[in-house]
């Protein structure tokens, strides 16, 4: 289990857009999950949308990304190096991600051809899908 400090040495990512809290479980460079708090405090929230706080869905596919990068960067022959997006696809968004939830990120890699791999990430609220999408990672120095 990694906490945010331990999260914080493995990739770059610092408040407020550090998206995971903490890792629950992770196989380095196969799986990981992962959990994210969603609170108020957000400074998304402000804005997105002021009458009824909803996370902002191109976050929640950026908490699954950060998750998967935390899996791929813990490995000896990626440390120190940055994981960028490269493509998302087959994004689908299943409810709405509200203050108080609990998300849980599950993400697993499912190839990896020199500097660019896939990955194919689902966020819940419990037992409900929030989200699912497959993510394409470029990895950079």
């Amino acid at each position: 289990m990694l906490n945010s400090d331990a999260i914080q040495k493995i990739i770059p990512h610092r408040h407020p857009f550090l998206l995971v809290d903490r890792v629950i479980e992770m196989v380095p460079g196969k799986s990981v999950v992962a959990i994210k708090n969603v609170s108020a405090s957000e400074p998304h929230f402000q804005g997105h949308f002021p009458q009824e706080h909803v996370m902002p869905g191109v976050l929640i596919i950026e908490a699954l990304a950060q998750a998967g990068a935390v899996a791929l960067l813990s490995q000896d022959e990626y440390k120190g190096k940055l994981a960028y997006f490269a493509g998302i696809d087959k994004a689908r968004f299943k409810r709405k991600v509200v203050p108080g939830d609990t998300l849980r990120l599950e993400l697993e890699i499912t190839k990896i051809k020199g500097p660019v791999g896939k990955g194919t990430g689902k966020a819940y609220v419990g037992d409900e899908l929030a989200c699912s999408a497959d993510i394409t990672f470029a990895i950079g120095k």
